[in-house]
């Protein structure tokens, strides 16, 4: 047997416990305290845990042994991940496991709310017998809308399908022909608030994300939709919500998960009648639990087998000396991945990287990989050096990688491509820059917020930008203007110290000469 040690913790089921106990020595504490968490963990090698347990940074400072940390579920709120990669520690998750439990109470959710299934079981429960209060609607010839498809979208969609409902969907890195193949109708999402019988959301939190859905949605939405949210609280804005329920804005909803949890017990959500509300169930099945316990076990032993984890949250172990000399590379290809993807209008189905100079020698696929991940990040959550690929792929992204050793201007340069748009980075010392955005010469920091503005090249339209601007109280930090041998043209790049809401946005839009305002957050 293995000499391994690892510590089970918080109630981790047994199916992944045995596939563990095969390879290694595994002790099961399903209830630990912090302290005696911190006293048992320098003889640990690995560390299970679901949420109850907090890995902090006093904890990680103990475990002079520890290798890696499994979180049986998706999130790793509770463990310290910045601590854990400073010290070397991979963490892992298991973000497949509940897949099926998540989509099946998200049709769940869907058909409660249509048929008015918890109410009329509660009058039923009190004695009484009310026919007509509960008539519902019929989920055929109904248009669902998903915002978000992944793998739980996609599986709504099969699901929905099957119920002879339209099914639309709303997701940014999901390719046409993709979406072909899993029968649903991409759309932006106006068109799909202003069409939807039945919207449910399958996004992460984010800053892109939270308060999605606010009243200024539903305001546009059918009287008759229902909406349904078991993905993240905060992506449906509560207070709005409350708002559009108590007024008939909208007709219903259904929600499993509450911006914070659990939900107060004076939450205006709980006084409503057209709302159903579940604590946060979409993982709660037998099977969902088995499956986290069985694929955190997968990883452990991977992981202590030095072979590569894809369900990593943290970066995979990279050589220092490697390390030291790509990490930059690294963090400018992230960057340039977000720029790019902001810029198009359309979803990425292919993308490729072009890496040149003395770094198209190294392990330069890292660098393609990071650009993944930069195009990714501001859409999913947990994605990293060792994901990206695999989730780009899922997606429908095509990647082409082009290595040269000649460089021109600069000693190496990173330049990606997609949906006709051109990005390309190089170092200044260890930092990023943008170097060039559509062969407009630029010398812009990608650790900002920009706002990238084509334009016509005459008098009076800098100012005009500037103007409107220090109008909404927004202020340029700085100001690239950029050069092409492109008549009458001209890119204008501004590095705001404000978030630019969509009405700044469209108002630039609408000023004489502007062609377009592209806004590229690097901080979401």
């Amino acid at each position: 047997m293995n000499t391994f040690n690892i510590l089970a913790v918080d109630g981790i089921a047994n199916e992944g416990i045995d596939l563990l106990r095969k390879s290694f020595n595994v002790e099961v504490r399903d209830k630990i305290s912090h302290e005696e968490l911190l006293e048992v963990i320098p003889k640990f090698d690995a560390l299970i845990v679901r949420s109850a347990s907090k890995v902090t940074a006093d904890v990680l400072e103990r475990a002079e042994n520890l290798k890696i940390i499994g979180r049986a579920g998706v999130g790793v709120d509770n463990i310290d991940v910045q601590a854990a990669t400073e010290r070397g520690i991979i963490v892992i998750n298991s973000p497949d496991g509940n897949t099926i439990a998540a989509t099946e109470h998200t049709f769940a959710m869907m058909l409660a709310v249509s048929r008015n299934i918890p109410q009329a079981n509660q009058i039923m429960h009190t004695g009484g017998w009310d026919r007509k209060k509960f008539v519902g609607v019929e989920l055929r010839n109904k248009t669902l809308a998903i915002i978000g498809l992944g793998k739980i979208g996609a599986g709504v969609a099969k699901r929905a399908q099957s119920f002879e409902m339209n099914v639309i969907a709303y997701d940014p890195f999901v390719s046409a022909e993709r979406a072909k193949n899993l029968g649903v109708k991409l759309v932006e999402l106006d068109e799909l608030f202003k069409t939807a019988d039945f919207i449910t959301v399958h996004m992460p939190l984010t800053n892109k994300t939270k308060d999605m859905i606010s009243l200024v949605q539903m305001k546009i939405m059918k009287p008759t939709v229902r909406l349904i949210n078991c993905a993240r609280g905060g992506i449906i804005n509560e207070k709005d919500l409350v708002t559009a329920l108590t007024e008939k804005i909208i007709a219903g909803a259904a929600i499993d998960v509450f911006e914070n949890e659990p939900l107060a017990e004076d939450s205006p959500l709980r006084t409503l009648p057209n709302i159903i509300l579940t604590p946060h169930l979409g993982a709660s099945t037998v099977e969902a639990q088995i499956g986290v316990s069985v694929d955190v076990a997968k990883g452990i032993i991977d992981a202590l087998n030095d072979r590569p984890v894809a369900t990593a949250v943290n970066l995979p172990h990279i050589p220092g000396h490697v390390l030291e000399k790509l990490a930059p590379y690294l963090d400018l290809g992230e960057r340039l991945g977000r720029t790019i993807t902001g810029m198009s209008k359309e979803p990425i189905s292919s993308v490729q990287v072009n890496v040149n100079g003395k770094i198209a020698d190294m392990n330069s696929s890292l660098i393609s990989t990071a650009v993944l991940k930069g195009m990714l990040s501001a859409a999913l959550e947990h994605v990293n050096l060792v994901n990206a690929n695999i989730l780009a792929a899922e997606r429908g992204i095509h990647l082409s990688e082009v290595k040269s050793s000649i460089a021109r201007d600069f000693a190496n340069v990173v330049t990606v491509s997609a949906n006709g748009n051109i990005v390309t980075g190089t170092l200044f010392g260890n930092e990023g820059r943008i170097v060039s955005i559509n062969n407009f010469r630029v010398d812009v920091d990608p650790h900002a917020r920009i706002l990238i503005c084509p334009h016509i090249n005459r008098p009076g339209v800098i100012g005009a930008v500037g103007m409107l601007l220090a109008k909404h109280g927004i202020n340029i930090s700085s100001m690239q203007v950029g050069k092409a041998e492109i008549a009458g043209r001209n890119l204008m790049v501004l590095t705001v110290d404000n978030p630019i809401t969509q009405n700044v946005l469209d108002e630039m839009k609408s000023l004489d000469s502007i062609f377009d305002v592209t806004p590229v957050a690097y901080d979401v």
